[in-house]
């Protein structure tokens, strides 16, 4: 019986929904028109190639400087994200050595290094920075 009544309720449930999808109006496809910008501006438009819009994307990737800019700053990020994870640890170990001086030691460099490394590579980002505007 519980499952006969599960079944009418998903049958419900399916029967609404194909009367909503019945009940939307469709769209007015001579509503859509050319964006602003393009050859035929606000004339009616069936596909993207009316209104001469470039459907490539975006050409700006395609340069050598916005390559390498985006590449550098997903390695600096992976770099910030494990400096973060690393001192985060640093700080865990430094709390549980429970005042054994060898783990607080060992605690204390994990945070300094993972400091300094982040120091170094974001250093090293703004020098590859001031090349690539200097050279491009």
């Amino acid at each position: 019986m519980k499952k006969i009544k599960q079944l009418l309720l998903v049958g419900l449930a399916m029967v609404c929904g194909m009367v909503e999808l019945l009940a939307i109006p469709a769209q007015d496809v001579t509503a859509i028109t050319c964006p602003k910008g393009t050859k035929h501006s606000g004339q009616p438009m069936n596909t993207y190639a009316d209104c001469n819009l470039d459907t490539t994307g975006d050409n700006a990737g395609s340069s050598v400087m916005t390559r390498i800019n985006t590449g550098i700053n997903v390695v600096l990020g992976i770099i910030g994200v494990v400096a973060v994870i690393m001192i985060i640890l640093g700080g865990i170990q430094y709390t549980t050595s429970q005042g054994d001086a060898a783990k607080a030691t060992k605690a204390r460099n994990t945070i300094l290094y993972s400091v300094v490394g982040l120091i170094i590579a974001l250093l090293a980002f703004a020098i590859v920075n001031f090349v690539l505007t200097s050279v491009f």
